[in-house]
């Protein structure tokens, strides 16, 4: 997003963060509820332009919201809709992309109050690794002529009761209602929202061979000091790795001698 959407989605997420801080707010009927505002919008694309509209004013579009969104969703949803349609958008597009993002936090925060964050982090990582080591399974999950009750059957055989419910919901919500996304680039997207609800930077580090615990201390350890916030290490293997250990950050990759290059961006950092 850029602009008026991205501040848009900024003040969103603010007042989502102020409504959930309240442990009363069922976060996961939260989220249900906004992934329905999301298929609606996304269907109804003159509905979302009248939303969207910069020469209409914001208070109308907030009311028109409230008639349409009454009776059918909560209050809380109703509120955070209102509020979104009286920001200007760039694209009504950027509506419907905020609505959804909404809806996959508000997951994350129902996991995060459960106490299972850190698992659902790290199983969206692996499916995602399992997705791409899989051209069948991509290919079967990403196949526009099969039904989204088809890939909601494989996944739940994949998923069911071998990962935690949210992350079955959350993936099960990106395969069947892919609106033109990636798996990869979906999945990616989550693991970032998951790691943003601790103040979290995710690090992805491949190695030559497993980690032993004391190296990811370290690792985690030298990757925080650099970057001035703690670190998520979501771990993998791959023997051909060069050097012997990849890390990406972002768009930043780290290979090679790992303690060479921390040690080089720290000063330049320094610098």
């Amino acid at each position: 997003m850029n602009g008026a959407s991205r501040e848009a989605l900024a003040a969103a997420r603010e007042r989502f963060d102020a409504l959930t801080d309240n442990t009363s707010v069922d976060a996961t009927k939260l989220a249900d509820e906004l992934a329905a505002v999301t298929a609606l919008l996304d269907r109804e694309v003159s509905l979302r332009r009248v939303l969207t509209d910069p020469a209409q004013p914001g208070e109308a579009k907030a009311e028109l919201a409230g008639r349409l969104l009454s009776g059918q969703v909560g209050g809380e949803t109703i509120d955070l809709i209102t509020g979104m349609v009286r920001s200007r958008w760039s694209q009504s597009r950027d509506l419907v992309d905020a609505a959804e993002e909404l809806a996959d936090i508000a997951d994350l925060t129902a996991a995060q109050q459960a106490g299972a964050l850190d698992d659902v982090e790290d199983e969206l990582f692996r499916f995602g690794r399992i997705v791409a080591s899989n051209a069948d399974l991509r290919a079967a999950l990403t196949d526009r002529a099969a039904s989204g009750s088809a890939k909601g059957a494989l996944l739940h055989s994949l998923l069911g009761g071998k990962a935690h419910a949210i992350t079955e919901r959350l993936v099960m919500r990106l395969v069947t209602r892919p609106r033109g996304r990636s798996l990869e680039a979906g999945l990616e997207s989550l693991s970032k929202l998951a790691a943003e609800r601790r103040d979290r930077v995710v690090a992805v580090v491949t190695s030559a061979v497993p980690l032993t615990d004391q190296q990811k201390q370290r690792l985690g350890a030298a990757l925080a000091q650099v970057y001035g916030r703690q670190m998520h290490l979501n771990l993998d293997v791959d023997p051909e790795v060069l050097g012997g250990v990849q890390v990406r950050v972002g768009d930043e990759v780290i290979t090679g001698t790992i303690a060479d290059r921390l040690e080089e961006a720290a000063r330049r950092m320094a610098g």
